[in-house]
């Protein structure tokens, strides 16, 4: 029977209210067991043993004593390297230990962790901190979700290092989030990642941003924003509206702020990844993991509330064929028949006519179509090499009418050997003998 022991005295107090009762009459030798042990909750059986010392605990005798081997033997290489590369995130490393065959639980990381902060690099500190700037708040169901840019760099395998870039996007009312990579941030890649997101949340009254390049162009007198031609066609294609945030202000958007922080500590962590396209499989992994579980600061399951109560309020996005051109960027064709996409080349049939086509990439299938889309060019498989990739008859010309004979061929002539051309170094040569002219 499990009882709370919220109001049980301890031994020392328990023992000195016993004597404030029986006072002249107590003895320590007969001390009645069942009532100390009712005051205390300690069981019988101790408190006998305790009765032959006086009721004075000692220590255990392997109190201090380590063990030579742990749970985590064998591991602590693994856990001192991502230390020292800065990955302090215990989730992250409980979830690389697991691979590597780790059967103990996360506290004993987290207690390895705070035990070997020596290990882990000092932070820069630029500015001194500020201490809480604002109050966090939220809004109504399918109100308004929150977008920004987050950069990354990366190490490929043969050392080369270039930048990513990660497309975050958060409901600001249950948290349901959703992000995306891309080698760049440029404006065709925002509209693509918008409409990804849109596809898997849905499509918002309201989207809250910082002032970047491809949505505004600048505030005219009255501080009105001046939007970016292609991003206000962009939103009354979808039918969305953006709200800004004050320059210079990133904690108004702060749910996002915070999503990048946590996919740089927690799911970049100690990430290795082939391509983009392995990259973003995992990234949505993620999602759906995070997504699917409880968060502390909001209360509750991010999925199940966007489902009960914001999912009635968002607008489905259907497909388009104005939705269908911005998913299928322009591309110009270079002079010797290709297209570059995502740092890469990709050939064009020669006997295509046009200057522009679109591209668009599902997965490792690269498909091309007429600047119109109105036909399918050609698909390559996106194999992530550097070297060019041509397509099958890439430089064959169209075929053209051709007249062949109605009777057999009779005429025959004949070719000979053309004379080759005389060489004045000839004479020259010694190694040749006199009677070879």
């Amino acid at each position: 029977m499990n009882e709370n022991n919220s109001d049980k005295l301890s031994l020392p107090q328990a023992l000195d209210l016993i004597k404030d009762r029986e006072k002249e009459s107590f003895c320590l030798e007969k001390v009645n067991l069942a009532e100390l042990q009712r005051l205390t909750g300690i069981t019988r059986a101790k408190l006998r043993r305790l009765k032959e010392n006086n009721f004075k605990e000692k220590q255990h005798g392997l109190l201090g004593r380590k063990s030579e081997s742990t749970v985590l033997s064998g591991f602590t290489g693994v856990i001192d390297n991502l230390l020292r590369n800065n990955v302090t995130n215990s989730e992250v490393l409980f979830e690389q230990l697991c691979k590597l065959g780790y059967a103990g639980g996360m506290t004993t990381v987290k207690n390895y962790i705070l035990a070997h902060k020596d290990l882990i690099p000092a932070k820069r500190q630029i500015v001194s901190p500020q201490g809480n700037r604002g109050r966090r708040y939220s809004t109504e169901p399918g109100h308004c979700f929150q977008m920004d840019w987050g950069f990354v760099k990366v190490r490929d395998y043969s050392g080369f290092e270039y930048q990513a870039a990660c497309f975050a996007m958060i409901c600001h009312h249950c948290g349901e989030r959703f992000i995306e990579f891309f080698p760049n941030a440029k404006q065709e890649n925002l509209f693509i990642g918008m409409i990804h997101a849109f596809a898997y949340m849905g499509v918002p009254r309201f989207v809250l941003t910082d002032n970047m390049k491809s949505v505004v162009i600048k505030r005219d007198s009255d501080g009105s924003p001046i939007w970016n031609h292609d991003y206000e066609v962009f939103m009354k294609t979808i039918g969305f509206e953006t709200r800004l945030c004050k320059a210079y202000h990133p904690f108004t958007k702060g749910k996002v702020e915070r999503l990048i922080q946590f996919v740089k500590g927690n799911f970049l962590a100690g990430r290795c990844f082939t391509n983009v396209t392995d990259l973003n499989s995992k990234a949505l992994e993620w999602c759906a993991k995070q997504n699917s579980s409880w968060h502390k600061s909001i209360d509750m399951i991010p999925q199940t509330e966007h489902d009960k109560e914001c999912s009635n309020v968002l607008v489905t996005l259907q497909k388009s064929p104005e939705i269908l051109l911005y998913l299928c960027p322009p591309r110009r064709i270079s002079f010797d028949g290709f297209v570059t996409y995502e740092g890469r080349r990709f050939g064009i049939p020669y006997s295509y006519s046009g200057k522009t086509v679109r591209v668009c990439r599902n997965a490792q299938i690269l498909t091309i179509y007429s600047a119109d889309m109105s036909h399918q060019l050609v698909t390559h498989d996106v194999t992530w090499s550097r070297r060019d990739n041509f397509c099958k008859d890439q430089y064959v010309l169209p075929e053209q009418p051709e007249e062949f004979p109605t009777a057999a061929v009779k005429t025959v002539i004949e070719q000979t050997a053309p004379d080759l051309p005389s060489n004045a170094f000839d004479r020259f040569d010694f190694s040749k003998e006199a009677g070879d002219d």
